[in-house]
C-alpha cells in the first residue's frame, strides 16, 4: 500500500467568512463535491464520507505561542511533541535544536529502512542548489529530513525528465518568477495527473507547497483564492490518476495562517486533515486529534514500525 503525502503550507479551519478567509470565498467545486457540497472551513469538520475523512487536528500542541514551520513540519514527519520537548514552537527553518529530530527519526528515514521507496516529488531549481551551497540559504525541515535520510532532491533536470514536479503544481512560476523561459508547464489537471503518476511510484511520497503560507503572510486575498482554485484543479487530476486500491492521499498542514488573511500572523486555528481513499484503509486515522498522530498512523498504515 502507498501512501502521497500532500502538504500546504499554512492554512488552518477559518471562519465562513469571505472577507477573510480564501477558503470561504474560492470556487472549489471538486473538493465541495468531495465534501458533499461544504467549504473547506471549521464548522465542516468532522466529516467523512465514501470518499474522504476531514478531521480537524491541534497544531498548538500544548505549547504556548503560535505554531511554527520547522517545529510543525518535523512534528508531522516524526510524531514527535518536538515543541514540547524544546518548550516553544521555532521556524521557519529549524534551529540546531529543531534539526536533531529530523536525523534518522523521520518518515523518510523508516520508509528507507524497511527497505521501500520513498520520495519528495518537488523539483528545485539550479538557484536552490547554488544557495544551499554558499551557505547563503538553509534547509527547511522537509528536504532536511529527507537528505538525512539519504535520499536525493530532485533537480531542474529531473523536471524536465518527468520526474518531479514544481513546487507551484503547474511549474508557471519556473517561467515567470525564475525566469527558465523552456521549463515545463502543465494545465492544473494534468499536474494532477502527472503527481498521481509519480506518486504512484513510491510507496512513500510527499509534495511540499509553500505558496500558501507565503499569501497568508502578505494577507493577498486574490492570490490565495486562485492558489486555492488551482489546486482544486490538481485535485481533481490528482484523483482521476489515482487509484483507490493503491492506497490513501493525506492532506494537511503545519499550522494556520491563509484561513485568516485578517492578520500577518501565524494563526493558533485547527488544520484540516483529509485523507482519501477506501472508507477501511482511513480507519486508523479516525481517531486522530492532533498533529502528533498522523505520523504513526501512516508508519502503521505502511507497516514502517
Amino acid at each position: 500500500m502507498k501512501i502521497l503525502f500532500l502538504f500546504l503550507d499554512g492554512i488552518g479551519l477559518g471562519e465562513n467568512n469571505t472577507e477573510t478567509n480564501p477558503f470561504a470565498r474560492a470556487n472549489m467545486p471538486y473538493l465541495e463535491s468531495l465534501l458533499g457540497g461544504k467549504k473547506l472551513i471549521n464548522e465542516t469538520a468532522p466529516f467523512e464520507n465514501e470518499h474522504l475523512s476531514l478531521i480537524a487536528a491541534d497544531p498548538n500542541l500544548g505549547v504556548k505561542g503560535l505554531p511554527q514551520s520547522a517545529t510543525g513540519q518535523a512534528v508531522l514527519l516524526t510524531g514527535i511533541n518536538i515543541p514540547a520537548e524544546l518548550g516553544y514552537h521555532y521556524g521557519p527553518k529549524p534551529n540546531p535544536e529543531v534539526a536533531k529530530y529530523l536525523n534518522g527519526a523521520t518518515l523518510f528515514s523508516k520508509t528507507v529502512k524497511a527497505g521501500k521507496k520513498a520520495a519528495l516529488l518537488n523539483a528545485y531549481p539550479p538557484r536552490y542548489f547554488d544557495g544551499i551551497d554558499s551557505g547563503k540559504r538553509l534547509y527547511s525541515s522537509i528536504p532536511l529530513a529527507l537528505t538525512n535520510a539519504g535520499i536525493s532532491l530532485f533537480t531542474d533536470k529531473d523536471y524536465y525528465e518527468g520526474k518531479a514536479l514544481a513546487a507551484d503544481f503547474t511549474g508557471e512560476g519556473w517561467r515567470e518568477f525564475l525566469g527558465i523561459p523552456d521549463a515545463p508547464v502543465f494545465k492544473p489537471e494534468a499536474a494532477g495527473n502527472k503527481l498521481g503518476e509519480l506518486a504512484g511510484q513510491y510507496d512513500f511520497s510527499f509534495f511540499e507547497y509553500w505558496a500558501s503560507d507565503y499569501a497568508g503572510h502578505k494577507q493577498d486575498m486574490d492570490w490565495a483564492t486562485r492558489q486555492l482554485e488551482t489546486f482544486d484543479s490538481v485535485l481533481k487530476g490528482l484523483l482521476e490518476a489515482w487509484q483507490a486500491e493503491e492506497g490513501l492521499i493525506v492532506v494537511t498542514s503545519d499550522h494556520g495562517n491563509m484561513e485568516d488573511l485578517s492578520t500577518r500572523k501565524h494563526t493558533d486555528a485547527k488544520v484540516p486533515l483529509l485523507v482519501i481513499g477506501d472508507s477501511n484503509a482511513r480507519r486508523g486515522f479516525s481517531e486522530i486529534t492532533q498533529l502528533t498522530e498522523i505520523e504513526p498512523a501512516i508508519a502503521n498504515y505502511l507497516t514502517l514500525r
